[in-house]
């Protein structure tokens, strides 16, 4: 987990009428008005799904990664399924998009990713296989490619959808532990003024370590507005009984991730387009690879 550390001896806060138009204006000027206000009304009947089915929708993007060595775990992370094919033999196959940090393996011995699909009281284990990687911290996200895994892939935000204020929904698997989803705003949209394209966000959802990788969720669309790469810590110092001790904990609100701008642009740019685009599912809702 990225953390930016604050230390400090205690935990403190930073601190708008136009004439009446003539008959035969009035006639020509009706059926400009009327098909117009017809629309916004169709628009506006339009059901909303409720949070609890928005969630059924995106829990199945979701998965939950484990950095073995030795057989002994090492640490632990998330990721979201931005790809889903069917090689030539009919095996299933998953892209996994998460952080470069949390599947760096220099300097382990015997390296193991596994990827984990919780499904209640039953765990599946997949492994998986790092494909593409971004340099950190400039571009934190990597792709794992994980054979024999059927789910469903996410569908990318469009950069319009970055909206102060948005209701969103971070899913991650924070200690390891089976996926847990958190609910918040998009509270802060970053933008690069040379490519006029959103360069960071920030969500006021509560996170914690191995949340690297999770989604930020659109309760809205259901699409992904962006990657969990980390979050701002505080550093806690007290004393009992003349010792002293420190820990440190997230801050509220200081939450970063890489928004799907990037994440498009880092699949396009590691060969990986195809995966963005939208193609009819074969059997089993998994489209045919054409590709590596």
């Amino acid at each position: 987990m990225t953390r930016f550390l604050l230390g400090a001896p205690a935990l403190f806060a930073l601190v708008a009428c136009a004439g009446a138009p003539s008959q035969p204006a009035a006639t020509t000027s009706a059926p400009q008005v009327a098909p117009f206000v017809e629309r916004v009304i169709a628009v506006n009947d339009a059901p909303r799904m409720t949070r609890k089915e928005q969630v059924r929708r995106i829990l199945p993007h979701n998965v939950r990664l484990q950095l073995a060595s030795q057989g002994r775990v090492r640490s632990t992370a998330s990721g979201v399924v931005v790809g889903a094919e069917r090689g030539a033999d009919g095996t299933a196959v998953a892209w996994v998009v998460t952080n470069a940090h949390a599947v760096a393996m220099d300097g382990m011995e015997a390296p193991q990713l596994r990827v984990l699909v919780d499904r209640r009281a039953e765990s599946l284990e997949h492994t998986g296989e790092v494909v593409a990687m971004g340099q950190v911290p400039e571009l934190d996200l990597a792709l794992v490619r994980v054979r024999g895994l059927e789910l469903p892939a996410v569908e990318l935000a469009d950069d319009a959808e970055l909206e102060l204020g948005e209701d969103v929904v971070v899913a991650a698997s924070p200690f390891g532990r089976a996926l847990s989803l958190s609910g918040g705003m998009l509270s802060q949209v970053e933008w690069d003024k040379a490519s006029q394209q959103p360069k960071m966000v920030k969500t006021d959802a509560p996170i914690g370590y191995g949340a690297s990788g999770g989604g930020i969720f659109s309760l809205t669309t259901g699409r992904l507005l962006a990657i969990v790469e980390g979050y701002r810590t505080a550093k806690v110092d007290f004393e009992v009984q003349q010792e002293n001790y420190s820990f440190d904990v997230p801050m509220p609100g200081e939450t970063f991730a890489a928004p799907s701008a990037k994440v498009r642009q880092f699949l396009q740019d590691k060969g990986f387009g195809r995966l963005l685009v939208r193609r009819p599912s074969t059997e089993g809702g998994v489209a045919q690879a054409a590709g590596r």
